[in-house]
């Protein structure tokens, strides 16, 4: 069974900055796309970022130029730095890893709580 592990979450003022970790098994790290996404309470769940294996990100609109994901494939660890947040980015962060385009499946995390005072 594939488990991520998050970390990094918590509150923080607007403007503020924090750093999100997810650990993921080494037998699949190097080769999953890996994303984070986010649910607000009473929504659905969003893209934020991702990267493939092979470094290439995307970003919502919402969040270019504020945050930042990579990857340590040394390390099979997942980053998303979070800059000059807004209270909107308040929600629940989860990490995915997406191994459909090998015929596998897709993996989340539990959840890291981001808030986001004003």
């Amino acid at each position: 069974q594939v488990q991520l592990v998050e970390s990094g979450g918590g509150l923080v003022q607007a403007g503020g900055s924090l750093r999100l970790s997810c650990a993921a098994p080494s037998s699949i790290f190097s080769i999953a796309t890996m994303g984070w996404y986010r649910q607000a309470p009473g929504k659905q769940r969003k893209l934020v970022a991702v990267i493939t294996g092979g470094g290439r990100a995307n970003y919502a609109d919402s969040v270019k130029g504020r945050f930042t994901i990579s990857r340590d494939n040394a390390k099979n660890t997942l980053y998303l730095q979070m800059d000059s947040l807004k209270p909107e980015d308040t929600a629940v962060y989860y990490c995915n890893a997406d191994l459909r385009i090998y015929g596998g499946d897709e993996y989340w995390g539990q959840g890291t709580q981001v808030t986001v005072s004003s």
